[in-house]
């Protein structure tokens, strides 16, 4: 029975998987770097002409969110989704849950009576409103009342705005800082009074240029080295995972997890090690090994790494390159956010092929193709996104077929790394 709800409840990640299409995420964190929730950007789909329609863009959310819900997408935290005059006045977003679902206004529009009723109505509704691209004019104070969230684009406030936000007269509205760039830029938005931050900040921590890798890190990376030897030399992998308590405590979790399905609880390291075959030993203990680097950074920054890791690996094949090697690339390029230190620094301890190294740095070459699409498409800078696509020969549809699938398998992953 057991068995059969699992192939029902696999087959259905499938197909939500199958038809959750153009869509990408960003992550909103707190003064504490945990993810507050999302915001989901969506686009209308493959045809040139109706991608640059709002509108479009909104149905097609809505169709996804009414067969196969969002909050796989987002964890079971808010999802901060952009509407329009449509969608609001027409009831369209009635189809999504408001305990979830926090409905982004623009600006911009028109303040009528009846956009105003209509969001009253939606808050009796249980939603919560977040009025987007926010600039104090006099025609907004009564959206700025219902209003659960105001989100103010950072990078285009001056240096002194930057300073004194001008808060709305409402104390549990919760100001919301977009397109923190940078740790300079975060920190001033924290002085200037903002509590919810959303950009590449948190990628982008403040680098020890003056630190070296730490001994313990580097015992990491020789394990690392060693998992790429085939076949992989157990006894040697098996001493030096046992001198990391850590890391053995997070390898034997994830082997016992149901990620990975074991038909007996294995207690010792020699067993896991015998048991689980050597791709998937490789695979866990890169995961255990990466858990264990970000222990003292925000978990997103090891949900990036693996959703990256995955989306990478499975484009590979399609494109001739080698998986497993894509697999590392993804779930390495997040590695100088988790040890604050430069890139140049780490590759020259990382066992990679100088081009996966190259890549690494940031340099254009084939192998980081997969990886240059991504990191696009994390910004929901979609045409970029089609010209990388271009490039490696394959569709909108499967490029997003991939992004959807590791996304889920990231979000189960870490539920069981940490």
């Amino acid at each position: 029975m057991e068995t059969e709800q699992a192939k029902d409840q696999e087959a259905a990640t499938q197909k939500w998987i199958g038809e959750m299409r153009y869509v990408a995420r960003q992550p909103i964190m707190n003064l504490q770097g945990r993810v507050h929730g999302y915001e989901l950007l969506f686009r209308s789909g493959a045809d040139a002409a109706a991608r640059g329609d709002g509108n479009a863009a909104v149905r097609t959310m809505l169709d996804n969110a009414v067969i196969f819900g969002l909050e796989r997408f987002t964890n079971g935290l808010p999802a901060f989704i952009s509407s329009t005059i449509e969608s609001l006045t027409e009831n369209f977003v009635d189809v999504l849950s408001p305990s979830t679902t926090v409905l982004g206004i623009p600006s911009s529009l028109e303040m009528t009576p009846s956009l105003i009723d209509t969001c009253r109505e939606l808050k009796d509704k249980g939603f919560r409103l977040a009025l987007d691209d926010f600039t104090w004019s006099g025609n907004i104070e009564p959206l700025v009342v219902l209003a659960d969230y105001v989100r103010v684009d950072f990078s285009q406030l001056s240096a002194d705005d930057r300073k004194h936000v001008r808060r709305p007269n409402c104390g549990s509205t919760i100001v919301v800082a977009k397109k923190v760039e940078t740790q300079d830029d975060y920190m001033e938005a924290r002085s200037g009074g903002f509590t919810l931050f959303q950009g590449d900040y948190f990628c982008h921590p403040v680098l020890m240029k003056k630190s070296k890798i730490p001994a313990n890190r580097l015992s990491h990376f020789e394990i690392v080295q060693l998992l790429h030897h085939d076949p992989i030399d157990v006894r040697k992998v098996s001493q030096l995972v046992m001198r990391d308590a850590a890391l053995t405590f997070r390898l034997l979790r994830l082997v016992n997890s149901p990620l990975y399905a074991t038909r007996q609880e294995i207690r010792s390291l020699e067993s896991a090690i015998l048991l689980v075959g050597d791709q998937t030993l490789r695979r866990i203990l890169s995961l255990a090994i990466l858990s264990e680097i970000n222990a003292d950074q925000p978990p997103e920054i090891l949900q990036m790494a693996l959703v990256r890791a995955r989306f990478c690996e499975l484009a590979a094949r399609p494109c001739w390159l080698d998986p497993s090697e894509q697999y590392l690339l993804g779930m390495f390029s997040m590695v100088s956010a988790m040890l604050c230190l430069p890139m140049d620094e780490i590759t020259k301890s990382l066992p990679f092929r100088d081009e996966i190294c190259d890549a690494l740095l940031g340099t254009s070459n084939p192998d980081r193709t997969l990886l240059t699409w991504l990191e696009l498409h994390e910004r929901a800078d979609w045409e970029a996104c089609d010209v990388v696509g271009e490039t490696i020969g394959l569709s909108l549809e499967k490029l997003n077929l991939y992004y959807a699938e590791a996304v889920v398998w990231a979000h189960q992953t870490v539920s069981s790394a940490l």
